[in-house]
């Protein structure tokens, strides 16, 4: 199948697609692959190397740490659902993906990305309990508390991605088959549609400011009550230690939810702006926080940065001796 815009009917829905990602770097698609197989690379391997880390040092079993493993999981299953089609796309004229696979790949894109911020909920919660109820926290963050916040968070996002995805599955597609994009996400393939998406628009974008307004709430009182109770500790090492981890956690916050808020604005506001700057858009939003947060949970986490020296060390010793 050639590439290029298939001018279909008003009886036709396309039901396969080609991912045509930077389509104005088309020609130079082979170097593309380079740095985003390096990225992809990286993203498995930073992550992989602390959930190691955390899964056999016994100090690290403790909620924060096992939720932190957590996010490290959601950003290697995240980064497993559009890469393999990406590079795939980069390596050859255009990737071939049928309408039920895009629906797919949208399902655990968006999932995922939502897993990540519920996740990032659970550790606000954590650190709440943990520094504003010390005393009581062994009692309150159980291993059941932390499975059953597990289960709904996995809940909320497949009630929040759900919706957007079997709207989308009811769209006709008829002005093209080309999604110049790496990876079907929502607003790619509805430039595609042929019907009426007014419904599809504003679920997508009331399940987006919904998730938004309540995330971004909870968290601001989680964090306003922290620092509050952090100010009133007489010890300068606890208040230390309490701004040291919520600043970590805020960090990984602001990066996940402004990338997230940009590519919103930008798909929805710059309309203009050519599918090269919405796919970089999308790339930064995307892999940037996938990347960023095994480095910065690694170096600004002390327990963590810690067990990881300690585990390099125990396996290069031996090979040193021999050398």
């Amino acid at each position: 199948m050639a590439i290029g815009s298939h001018n279909g009917t008003a009886n036709t829905s396309y039901a396969e697609f080609l991912l045509l990602p930077f389509p104005g770097f088309h020609e130079f698609r082979y170097l593309l692959a380079i740095p985003f197989f390096s990225l992809f690379i990286i993203i498995v391997i930073a992550n992989s190397v602390l959930i190691h880390t955390v899964r056999v040092e016994a100090s690290l079993h403790s909620p924060m740490y096992l939720l932190i493993a957590l996010l490290f999981a959601v950003n290697i299953c995240g980064t497993s659902t559009i890469f393999p089609q990406m590079l795939l796309s980069f390596m050859l004229q255009a990737s071939h993906i049928s309408l039920t696979g895009c629906l797919v790949q949208m399902f655990f894109l968006y999932f995922t990305t939502v897993l990540d911020c519920n996740i990032l909920l659970m550790m606000a919660l954590d650190r709440y309990i943990a520094i504003c109820h010390p005393l009581r926290y062994t009692d309150i963050m159980t291993t059941r508390l932390l499975m059953f916040l597990t289960f709904a968070s996995l809940v909320r996002s497949l009630s929040i991605v759900g919706p957007v995805v079997i709207l989308a599955s009811r769209v006709r597609f008829c002005r093209s088959n080309v999604i110049h994009h790496f990876a079907c996400e929502h607003m790619a393939l509805m430039k595609l549609s042929c019907s009426d998406i007014s419904i599809n628009k504003k679920v997508g974008m009331a399940m987006r400011c919904i998730d938004m307004i309540v995330d971004l709430s909870f968290l601001l009182t989680s964090y306003n009550k922290i620092i509050h109770t952090a100010l009133k500790a007489s010890s300068s090492n606890v208040r230390h230690k309490a701004f040291h981890t919520c600043g970590t956690h805020l960090i990984v916050i602001f990066i996940g939810y402004s990338s997230r808020l940009s590519s919103s604005i930008v798909f929805r506001v710059a309309k203009s702006a050519s599918e090269d700057v919405h796919n970089l858009i999308s790339a930064i939003y995307l892999l940037f926080p996938w990347a960023a947060n095994p480095i910065i949970y690694g170096v600004r986490t002390k327990e963590i940065r810690d067990s990881l020296l300690k585990l390099f060390k125990r396996k290069w010793s031996p090979l040193a001796k021999h050398l």
